[in-house]
């Protein structure tokens, strides 16, 4: 089986760690510094769950370089920033693409799909829910910190994911469990939920996932995001795995937040870095829907527009 992986991220290097440790010829696809630690050093996986190392790994710095016909699959492991360009690179090198290739997106926020399904078909476009998390010490490590729950594959145009198994398989051989799921967007709108909710407060005000939940003042303004996205999921064509905001409420302050108090967002991560954040797949799509659907979401487009407001600044 030939996977290329596109963007050497946390997530991109510990998924090509993961599925390249069980036997499959792993390609990346990244640049500058990243892609000579790659060629220097291999690949790691380290924090929770066992290790690996992968010595030896192609990596390829250009679209042009990619060995053509070759790829069963491609994982898209980039910032959701990238998503247009990628689809677009792809597009204009379809020669890499085998009869059969499918690209998994495994990326934050919701809709990614929408970049490659301009270009390629619903039976090759498939998402992935990912709640583990990855961070990246060195440009060529990658440090699983956090687990809850399961790797989810599936569709979000209806398509059949059994054709993924041997993909979740492989994911759950290394130590992290995968699975295939035909309710991949009810996991997704999960995620959103918890990211929306926690990831730009906690970049803005500089502060862990718990710590929000300590004042009266950011749990108001948690509370009304949470609200607003129920109301775009219930106007959408969309469905979540929790019937009310209160009922998600829950579990959310119960558990959620508490597995994961001393984390800080990806959103706080890219402002630290001074690069653009996901806030268009994460708020702003909440946003896009919200105006589609006629549904008033004044808070996540305040949130929206302050993270706006410090990359302005970058």
């Amino acid at each position: 089986m030939n996977i290329l992986v596109i963007g050497a991220g946390g997530v991109g290097i510990g998924l090509a760690t993961s599925v390249a440790s069980q036997g499959a010829d792993v390609s990346i696809y990244a640049r500058g510094e990243t892609a000579k630690a790659i060629k220097e050093n291999g690949i790691k996986r380290c924090g929770l769950f066992t290790h690996y190392e992968i010595r030896e790994i192609p990596v390829y710095e250009s679209y042009e370089e990619i060995p053509k016909n070759h790829f069963d699959y491609i994982f898209i492991c980039s910032k959701t920033t990238a998503n247009e360009d990628i689809a677009e690179n792809l597009n204009r090198n379809r020669a890499i693409l085998n009869k059969s290739t499918k690209i998994i997106i495994f990326q934050n926020g919701f809709g990614n799909d929408e970049h490659y399904l301009k270009h390629f078909t619903k039976k090759q476009v498939f998402s992935a829910r990912v709640i583990t998390g990855f961070t990246r010490p060195e440009r060529h490590i990658s440090e699983v910190t956090v687990y809850t729950e399961p790797i989810l594959l599936g569709s979000l145009q209806g398509e059949n994911p059994d054709s993924l198994q041997e993909i979740a398989d492989l994911i759950t051989a290394s130590g992290i469990k995968c699975e295939i799921t035909t309710e991949v967007d009810k996991y997704l709108w999960a995620k959103m939920l918890y990211n929306c909710t926690l990831n730009p407060l906690g970049a803005i005000l500089d502060v862990t996932y718990g710590k929000l939940t300590e004042n009266q003042y950011t749990l108001d303004i948690m509370n009304s995001i949470i609200d607003e996205i129920f109301e775009v999921i219930k106007a959408s064509p969309y469905e979540t795995l929790w019937d009310t905001a209160d009922e998600y409420r829950d579990i959310f302050y119960s558990k959620l937040v508490p597995d994961t108090y001393n984390h800080y967002s990806s959103t706080h991560q890219d402002i630290q870095r001074k690069i653009p954040t996901e806030i268009d797949s994460l708020n702003g799509k909440v946003i896009q829907l919200g105006k589609l659907n006629n549904v008033n979401v004044k808070t996540n487009e305040f949130i929206y527009n302050l993270i706006k407001a410090i990359e302005s600044t970058f």
